[in-house]
């Protein structure tokens, strides 16, 4: 009997420490409080406001078998790495350490700061980005990865463009940026802001400005001379630029307004998607206490069987086909919860077909001429760039340059016979 009431002690102890599982992030989980938004002490004058752009995201890599488990789609990827940016944007913006911060495609030319980023992990309950921050010099501000688990409280008081969930992640990057420009002299800020317009200036008119910076092997620019100040062509260059802001500030408009479509759906599908992570764990937990439970009855039955006397078999013959049946129901039990837990799953999966970013085209006018610019936000703003090459090959009549990316579309014509330009 000695050796029956341990392996029946040994079976419930089992149960009862599968029974006290719980999860890092269940019912009870509170993720720590957001680390708050470090503001100026006195107003910063204008002069030394640097510009920041924010490059639309990597999505990341999403293997089958992760998109598989998790419910999480390319789709919703390509979504975030437009979505997240923008709400990076006005996070920097309300810090009051910088000039304008745009969100711009990737691989654009002629920003003062410049932060990019990669989505490493997003689910509902995890966000973690890897973030670089670097200027126009060259040098890198910081490279770091930055995560934060939450629990369904985080999602009670969300405030579209000032509160995420995950805000933690979006203050913690702004302050890391604010502490490195509050190291900046007036002279770095000035070296920083004329680098910016000569790179530029070297991919518009490679030709005549190219010399103008020096770059070293770790990446880092040194400004070998600076234009003349009545320099017509650099006039030109700078003119360019403007416009390239105005069209960069456009697309913002565009960007800004899928982030606002995107908000409700984004938040509840978040929100949702922990909601049935956390519910799938709950059920599996269950699951598994019942399987425990009727294995225990089962192995309680046999160990009578098995190890008690002739006696003991025959007072408790009836006890044990109770614990048999009774197990067996449990186990039973379990595996059919087991299956509720597909179906949590295909409910995550579900939520994941949604959130198609499709970018309208952009009608633009250059000197009188409308030009409408088609396909997505990379490839116009491409197109973009294109024409400011060829303007300025008009202009100057300089050898248009050639792009700078091997992957840019054909160029595209200031004519009206062109594919895409009408006037």
């Amino acid at each position: 009997m000695r050796r029956f009431r341990g392996l029946i002690g040994v079976a419930m102890l089992g149960l009862l420490l599968s029974a006290c599982a719980t999860s890092s992030s269940g019912p009870g989980y509170r993720a720590p409080p957001a680390q708050s938004l470090l503001y100026p002490k006195t107003e910063i004058e204008e002069a030394r406001l640097l510009d920041v752009w924010i490059e639309l995201f990597d999505p990341g890599k999403l293997d089958s078998k992760e998109a598989e488990k998790t419910g999480i789609s390319e789709t919703i990827r390509r979504a975030e790495s437009r979505f997240i940016p923008v709400h990076l944007k006005d996070t920097i913006q309300a810090t009051g350490y910088w000039g304008a911060v745009r969100v711009v495609p990737r691989g654009s030319i002629g920003a003062e700061v410049l932060v990019s980023g990669k989505i490493l992990k997003s689910d509902g309950r995890t966000l973690a980005l890897r973030i670089t921050a670097r200027d126009a010099l060259g040098e890198t501000w910081f490279e770091r990865d930055y995560s934060r688990k939450v629990s369904p409280e985080d999602y009670r008081n969300t405030v579209r463009g000032e509160q995420d969930a995950f805000q933690d992640v979006y203050n913690r990057i702004a302050n890391d940026l604010a502490a490195m420009a509050q190291q900046l002299f007036a002279a770095g800020v000035r070296n920083i802001r004329d680098a910016a317009a000569l790179r530029f200036a070297a991919d518009i008119a490679p030709q005549p400005y190219a010399d103008y910076l020096s770059k070293s092997q770790d990446g880092r620019v040194e400004i070998a001379r600076l234009p003349a100040r009545d320099d017509p062509l650099y006039e030109r260059v700078l003119r360019l630029k403007e416009r390239d802001e105005m069209l960069v500030d456009t697309l913002n408009i565009r960007y800004g307004q899928f982030y606002d479509d995107m908000w409700d759906t984004y938040v509840n599908w978040r929100k949702t998607r922990l909601d049935e992570a956390l519910a799938l764990e709950r059920v599996k937990r269950q699951a598994t206490n019942k399987k425990i439970l009727g294995a225990a009855a089962i192995l309680g039955a046999i160990a009578i069987d098995v190890l008690g006397g002739r006696k003991t078999r025959s007072h408790t013959g009836a006890l044990q086909g109770v614990m048999i049946a009774g197990g067996a129901m449990a186990v039973k039990a379990g595996i059919e919860q087991g299956a509720e837990a597909d179906i949590h799953k295909s409910a995550i999966q579900e939520l994941g077909q949604s959130f198609d970013a499709e970018v309208a085209p952009m009608v633009v006018d250059v000197d009188g001429q409308t030009i409408e610019l088609t396909g997505s936000a990379d490839v116009q703003y491409q197109r973009w760039r294109e024409l400011l090459h060829r303007r300025y090959a008009v202009e100057t009549g300089a050898p248009i340059a050639p792009p700078s990316d091997a992957d840019r579309p054909a160029p595209v014509s200031l004519g009206a016979d062109t594919s895409g330009a009408s006037r």
